[in-house]
């Protein structure tokens, strides 16, 4: 997606009220086209669920820059819908921060969200021991953040990601006082709460962040439906790890009857699933760059290098 277009997408989705708006992990490039085909609107390339993925890293703040920007790109540019990055802590002061979003802008990213945790500290959602920096330091990064993309594309989205809620030194009003100056003191674009446990926390912060808003729903039990988060005026749910867990049990299914049972597992899948475009035929996974590959050699070479085409047939 052209990144002027995929930035002014993000916005309009963010600030959209009538129905909610789900964020998910496109586990890679391919199953991101996969999301775009069933309708996904939008994506998250989280550092521990996609990054982690590609490198085998946990999210402990080892992943970098280059790392995280990279996987990132690859998917950016293989769907039509907006994709966002986990910056995590920014990768370091504000000079990091600068050019965490010069790199997520180059590399066609609609988004980077970034964390309010110590870089020394960094540790997934939802981690025993997690802490959070000082607030002037952390408004020192998004303030970083939302001046380099003022600069460069004033439609790229900075997100604040909020961990104060299950910090050793937080707890709810701290993490009220911070969603609130990040949204109004570090100027970010949207704002998410990472821990309510009830239906009145997650009140409280809609109340107290103006704009775009979302929370994590890992401590609710059971998470709030769609109508239930628009109930409360909140329009953003963010699910991002079910992708995967839907991919890995499919995939842990389907080899452990194989390695039981051969092709005959093949044969049932397929006979089970031949409603799915995807088995069908109807959908396909890649094939636009070997076409294009054939399109430009009919271009370039010569009728006798061509002949290839006749002597090797197959996909193309």
């Amino acid at each position: 997606m052209p990144f002027a277009e995929a930035t002014t997408r993000l916005q309009e989705l963010i600030h959209r009220q009538d129905r909610v708006l789900t964020v998910m992990h496109p586990p890679s490039a391919s199953l991101a086209r996969v999301m775009e085909a069933a309708g996904a609107e939008v994506a998250f390339v989280g550092t521990s669920g996609v990054v982690g993925s590609y490198t085998g890293m946990e999210d402990v703040g080892t992943a970098t820059i280059n790392e995280c920007v990279t996987v990132g790109g690859w998917i950016a540019r293989a769907v039509q819908f907006p994709v966002i990055l986990d910056g995590d802590t920014g990768h370091g002061g504000i000079m990091a921060v600068r050019r965490l979003v010069e790199d997520c802008i180059r590399e066609g990213l609609a988004g980077v969200r970034i964390d309010d945790q110590p870089i020394e500290g960094k540790r997934g959602t939802g981690t025993a021991g997690m802490e959070v920096e000082s607030l002037d330091l952390v408004l020192a990064r998004y303030q970083a953040a939302v001046d380099r993309k003022q600069e460069l594309d004033p439609n790229f989205v900075i997100m604040a990601q909020c961990y104060a809620g299950e910090a050793a030194s937080g707890g709810l009003e701290a993490a009220l006082e911070r969603m609130k100056a990040y949204k109004e003191i570090g100027g970010v674009d949207w704002v998410q709460f990472t821990a309510p446990r009830t239906v009145v926390d997650l009140r409280q912060a809609r109340q107290a962040v103006e704009g775009p808003f979302s929370a994590m729903m890992g401590f609710m039990r059971p998470p709030l439906s769609n109508d239930e988060l628009l109930a409360l005026g909140i329009n953003i749910a963010w699910v991002p790890g079910i992708t995967h867990m839907i991919t890995y049990v499919a995939m842990y299914d389907f080899i452990k009857d194989f390695m039981e049972r051969g092709t005959a597992a093949t044969r049932e899948f397929q006979e089970r699933h031949m409603d799915n475009p995807y088995v069908s035929g109807q959908l396909k996974i890649g094939g636009a760059e070997v076409a294009k590959q054939r399109e430009l050699e009919e271009k370039y070479l010569s009728a006798e290098a061509l002949e290839k085409y006749k002597r090797a047939v197959g996909r193309g």
